[in-house]
C-alpha cells in the first residue's frame, strides 16, 4: 500500500484530461449538431453513456484496486498467463498509434502559440510540417518523455495540475465568447435545444447512436482502466473518482463546449466544431494564448493518461527480464515520433476511423471476457503468485499457457463486432460494436467454460 497514493482526486483529472482533448472537444460539440436531435436529449445520452462507462470501469478496475495489479496482469487470469500478452500488445499497438498522433495535435497549439506571439511564419514543408511546426512537435515528444521518465508521481502531479487548469481556462473562453457574441448567443443554443428535423432512424435510435458514440470513445481506457486503479488507496476513492470524473465531467464539459460552439455561430455565421478553426478566426493574441494553453495542456494529459501508461505496462509485460516501465515508454515515444511525424503526410491519408474501430471490436470481446472471468468464474478470487508462475501445473498456465476456450470465445465475437464496423448491411449496429463485442465475449467464455471443473465455483 506504500505506492498507492492515488485519491478519487487523481481519478477524477484521469478523466478529466481524456475528455478534455482536442478529439474531446469536437466530439462534445458536434454531438449536438448531427444527430438532429433536442439539445436536451444530447445532454441525456450523455449523462447515461457517462454512468455506463462509470459502472464498466468500475468493474474492470476493482480487481487492481484489491490486488496493485496492471491490466496486463490481470489479463492472465482470463487468457492464460502467456495468452494476456495477446490483449495486451493490440492495446498497446492502439495507444502508440494515438500516442504519436495525439502528439502531433499538441503540437499543433505550440505552433499556434509560437506564431502567434513571435509572428514568425512557418516557413519551408518537409513531410507536411513547416519548420517551426517540427520544432514544435520535437518539444511536446521531448516534453511528454520527460514527465514519463520522472515516474508515474510526476504525471499525477501534472494531471492534478492540469485538470483544473483546463476548465478555469474553458471558462474564461466560454465567458469571452458570449460577450462577444451577445444576444446573438441565445439565438444559437435555441435553435441548438429544438431539433430542427427529424433524426435519421428515429429519436430513439439517435439517442442510442449518441449514447453509444460517447462508450466507444472511451473504450481504450475502459479495457486497461486498472493500469491506473492499481494506484488508488480504496475502492470507495476509485469510485467517487469515477462518478466525479465521467457523469459529472462529462456534462460540465459538453455545456462549455456547446456555449462555445453557438456562440462561434453567432461571431462567425457557422458552426465550428474544431477548436483550431475557432482559434484561427479570433483574431485575438490573448485568446490565441489561452487557446493555445489549453489545447496543449488538455492533449498531453490524455495522451499521458491513454496513450503511454498502456503500452509501457504491456511491453515490460510481454519481456519483464529485458523491458522495465521506463523502457517500455522509451520504446513507446520512439515509434510515436515516427508514427506522429509522418501524420500529416501519410497517416492521416489512410483514414483512421475504420482503422481504430476495427482495433476497438477488436478488444470489445476481451473485456467481456476478463469481467466476467473475474466475477463469476473466479468469484472475485484471485492467487497472485500464481499469476507470475511459469509452471506447467499453475493455475493460469491452461494450455502451453494460453487460454485456448477464452481465444475461442473471443474469435467469433470479435469477427462479428469487426463485421458490425465494415459490412454495409450491419451498418446500423456500427456505433455499437464495442458493446456488442463485449456482451458477445462475455456470453461465449461462459459457455466455453462452465463446464470446467476447476473453474466454476472454484478461486483460482
Amino acid at each position: 500500500m506504500s505506492n498507492r497514493s492515488w485519491g478519487w482526486f487523481e481519478i477524477f483529472n484521469v478523466w478529466a484530461n481524456d475528455i478534455q482533448s482536442l478529439f474531446g472537444y469536437t466530439l462534445a460539440a458536434s454531438l449536438f449538431l448531427t444527430y438532429g436531435l433536442n439539445g436536451w436529449l444530447v445532454f441525456a445520452a450523455i449523462i447515461l453513456s457517462g454512468f455506463i462507462v462509470m459502472v464498466l470501469v468500475n468493474l474492470s478496475g476493482q480487481p487492481s484496486v484489491r490486488y496493485g495489479i496492471p491490466y496486463p496482469v490481470f489479463a492472465r487470469t482470463s487468457m492464460g498467463v502467456r495468452g494476456a500478452n495477446f490483449p495486451a500488445m493490440v492495446r498497446g499497438i492502439v495507444a502508440i498509434f494515438w500516442y504519436g498522433a495525439q502528439t502531433y495535435f499538441a503540437s499543433t497549439a505550440v505552433d499556434l502559440l509560437i506564431t502567434g506571439v513571435t509572428g514568425i511564419e512557418g516557413g519551408a514543408s518537409f513531410l507536411g510540417m513547416t519548420l517551426i511546426g517540427w520544432i514544435s512537435f520535437a518539444l511536446v515528444w521531448l516534453f511528454q518523455l520527460y514527465l514519463f521518465w520522472n515516474g508515474i508521481e510526476w504525471i499525477r502531479r501534472f494531471l492534478n495540475w492540469a485538470g483544473p487548469f483546463v476548465y478555469l481556462v474553458m471558462i474564461i473562453l466560454a465567458i469571452v465568447i458570449v460577450l462577444r457574441a451577445g444576444s446573438g448567443l441565445f439565438t444559437e443554443l435555441g435553435d441548438i435545444f429544438a431539433a430542427q428535423q427529424e433524426p435519421e432512424g428515429g429519436t430513439l435510435g439517435a439517442f442510442l447512436a449518441v449514447t453509444g458514440t460517447m462508450v466507444a470513445y472511451f473504450a481504450a481506457v475502459v479495457i486497461n482502466f486498472g493500469d491506473f486503479s492499481r494506484f488508488v488507496r480504496s475502492e470507495r476513492e476509485m469510485k467517487i473518482g469515477n462518478l466525479l470524473g465521467l457523469p459529472v465531467n462529462m456534462v460540465i464539459f459538453s455545456f462549455l463546449a456547446l456555449v462555445i460552439t453557438a456562440g462561434t455561430v453567432a461571431l462567425f455565421g457557422e458552426h465550428l466544431t474544431n477548436p483550431t478553426d475557432i482559434v484561427e478566426r479570433v483574431d485575438n493574441l490573448a485568446l490565441t494564448i489561452v487557446a493555445a494553453v489549453i489545447f496543449f495542456t488538455a492533449t498531453v494529459g490524455i495522451n499521458l493518461v491513454a496513450n503511454f501508461i498502456p503500452p509501457a505496462f504491456d511491453l515490460a509485460n510481454l519481456w519483464p527480464e529485458k523491458i522495465n516501465f521506463r523502457i517500455g515508454g522509451l520504446i513507446t515515444a520512439i515509434a510515436a515520433f515516427f508514427i506522429g511525424g509522418l501524420w500529416v503526410s501519410l497517416i492521416s491519408q489512410m483514414g483512421i476511423t475504420g482503422f481504430v474501430n476495427t482495433l476497438g471490436a477488436i478488444l470489445a470481446p476481451v473485456y467481456g471476457i476478463m469481467v466476467l472471468d473475474y466475477y463469476l468464474i473466479k468469484r472475485g478470487k484471485l492467487d497472485i503468485q500464481e499469476l507470475f508462475s511459469a509452471s506447467e501445473n499453475g493455475t493460469y498456465w491452461y494450455v502451453d499457457g494460453w487460454n485456448t476456450r477464452a481465444l475461442i470465445a473471443w474469435l467469433p465475437a470479435a469477427a462479428f463486432s469487426i463485421a458490425s464496423v465494415w459490412v454495409p448491411a450491419l451498418d446500423a449496429l456500427s456505433g455499437y460494436a464495442w458493446v456488442i463485442g463485449a456482451l458477445l465475449g462475455a456470453g461465449f467464455y461462459y459457455v466455453t467454460m462452465r463446464k470446467m471443473k476447476h473453474a466454476i465455483g472454484e478461486s483460482a
